[in-house]
């Protein structure tokens, strides 16, 4: 089952993503993270720290585990 991250705009970037999750310390280490290990974006590894999350979308990260994008009501 996949954690549930809630936004209330089109959509979230992946770096945005990762820094929300607040599993490191400081945006310098969410770049350097998404650059060197990167996270999964609906099956596909992705490097990008720009790369559009959607309501719906899967973002698996290896350290802390799978999140579902959804829309906040």
């Amino acid at each position: 089952m996949h954690e549930q991250i809630k936004i209330d705009t089109e959509y979230i970037t992946l770096g945005q993503c990762v820094k929300l999750l607040n599993f490191l310390e400081s945006g310098g280490m969410v770049k350097a993270y998404i650059q060197d290990i990167g996270a999964v974006v609906n099956g596909e590894r992705e490097h990008r720290r720009g790369r559009k999350l959607y309501p719906e979308d899967v973002l698996e990260i290896d350290e802390i585990g799978s999140f579902i994008i959804l829309k906040e009501e």
